[in-house]
């Protein structure tokens, strides 16, 4: 149980309520934003003063009948309830250090798919494997130390969207980035490779440690994607992510529709390849 992150959590969601949105009157004294600690007792049916000791992270450990009352109390969404119960420490979580090692099988995938660029991310956001096309349409990952083929370093730390491969949606993924990786933290208290990475994004982007403030842990599909490349130009493609949910990785693809002019410059890409492109990016 993450007593400090739970109050947190908790005081976070409450403070973005509105009381109207939970039937009750606002009031001409209230003097701080949200709903107060009492009302959500009241309306999670436990006591006003075991509320405020989970706020304060001074409570024991909630039984899941307490979580379920104070989530239907927040309004919580099904993504915010499951990070609720890992905070509390009553939902299965994962132990030690997040995996990167990808699966053989998923290996073999990535060189399967020729007109889709395709690469597996850890849970902490570090590129894992690659194929060709993702190579010629990102970067040449193999030249790159581990710590330079993490995404969300790249997203904080980089030179604005230039870093970010010149794409469209650079401010979403960002937003991303934060809510997967407070997620990430909740499974992997005491992975030392997670923790120091948001240390140092908090520390180092104060756009990182704003968003990281929100506490917010449900993100957004992103269905589509535009690259601004060097050498093709503009490429809009489809954005899939599949999780392999046994390694706790995902699988990123992105592909065009056939026949699209889209489909033509990532076919044009995988014909120049990584290394043709790489030495047409500004440095």
């Amino acid at each position: 149980m993450d007593k400090q992150e739970l109050g947190a959590f908790l005081r976070s969601r409450r403070e973005r309520l509105r009381p109207e949105d939970v039937g009750l009157p606002s009031g001409p004294r209230r003097r701080t934003p949200g709903l107060r600690r009492e009302e959500v007792a009241v309306l999670a049916h436990i006591s006003t003063e075991y509320y405020v000791r989970l706020e304060q992270g001074r409570a024991p450990r909630p039984s899941g009948e307490v979580l379920a009352g104070i989530a239907g109390a927040l309004r919580l969404t099904d993504a915010e309830s499951d990070h609720l119960h890992v905070l509390a420490g009553t939902a299965p979580s994962r132990t030690g250090l997040h995996r990167r090692d990808v699966r053989p099988s998923i290996l073999a995938l990535l060189e399967r798919m020729p007109q889709t660029a395709a690469f597996v991310i850890s849970a902490a956001f570090e590129v894992l494997a690659w194929n060709d096309l993702a190579a010629a349409l990102m970067e040449d990952f193999a030249e790159l130390a581990p710590e330079d083929r993490n995404l969300a370093r790249r997203a904080f730390l980089g030179h604005a969207d230039a870093m970010l491969y010149g794409v469209s949606d650079a401010a979403e993924f960002r937003h991303h980035v934060v809510m997967e990786l407070r997620a990430t933290q909740a499974r992997y208290p005491s992975d030392p490779a997670v923790t120091g990475l948001v240390e140092e994004l908090r520390d180092a982007s104060p756009e990182f440690a704003r968003l990281w403030e929100r506490h917010d842990v449900q993100a957004a599909s992103m269905l589509t994607k535009t690259f601004r490349h060097p050498v093709v130009g503009e490429i809009t493609v489809d954005c899939d992510t599949l999780a392999l949910t046994d390694r706790d990785q995902h699988l990123v693809l992105y592909s065009a529709p056939p026949g699209s002019r889209d489909a033509e410059a990532l076919a044009l890409l995988n014909v120049l390849g990584a290394q043709c492109v790489n030495e047409s990016r500004p440095l």
